[in-house]
């Protein structure tokens, strides 16, 4: 029944990237040694008293986390995703790739192909 395999693939989908990128976002917002350079973005946005400022930062940045945290559930074999290329080729994400999706994306993707803000957190 598809109903069943629907099922897992969401729960998997909830608890390994919504929730975790919550999580993250809370740890990055909530803890107030934290020295990432997220938590350090999300104060200065914060003690700057700009709110709009502050909610384009945890915007995008929260976007990233959750995008990272899909890719991390590729990586790590917790979902198995294949892409279907324009091309007609199908790709298996999964063992085809070898657990980089995550770091494609923070090092190359969002540079190369966002249209949107982002934070370069590699360029110190």
């Amino acid at each position: 029944m598809i109903q069943e395999e629907l099922n897992e693939f969401a729960k998997l989908l909830v608890q390994n990237v919504r929730d975790l990128a919550i999580r993250s976002c809370d740890v990055q917002l909530y803890t107030n040694n934290m020295k990432s350079p997220t938590a350090k973005r999300w104060r200065d946005a914060k003690n700057g008293g700009n709110i709009d400022k502050f909610a384009e930062t945890v915007i995008a940045d929260s976007v990233d986390d959750a995008i990272f945290y899909l890719l991390l559930a590729v990586d790590e074999g917790v979902l198995n995703i294949s892409f279907n290329a324009p091309n007609g080729k199908v790709v298996s994400l999964t063992p085809d790739v070898l657990g980089e999706l995550g770091g494609y994306y923070a090092g190359e993707w969002r540079s190369k192909y966002s249209a949107e803000r982002w934070s370069d957190d590699l360029a110190d």
